[in-house]
């Protein structure tokens, strides 16, 4: 009986380390998306001007193709 005990105590405290670890993970990749968000936001208002649409042709005069 005892070595069931252990057992399910031992696992328990298992599951809580690699819950531990998943939230670590998740917290680094959650700044790393932020600051992907960021530098594009950078990115897209370094560029200025709203880009136009062609005025002939077949590519681009619906929507931005060449972006």
């Amino acid at each position: 009986m005892d070595s069931a005990i252990n057992s399910a105590v031992g696992t328990s405290l298992v599951l809580e380390q690699v819950q531990s670890a998943q939230q670590a993970q998740m917290q680094v990749f959650k700044e790393a998306l932020e600051t992907q968000k960021d530098q594009v936001s950078e990115l897209m208002a370094s560029t200025g001007a709203e880009p136009q649409l062609a005025d002939e042709g077949n590519l681009g005069t619906l929507i931005n193709a060449y972006a």
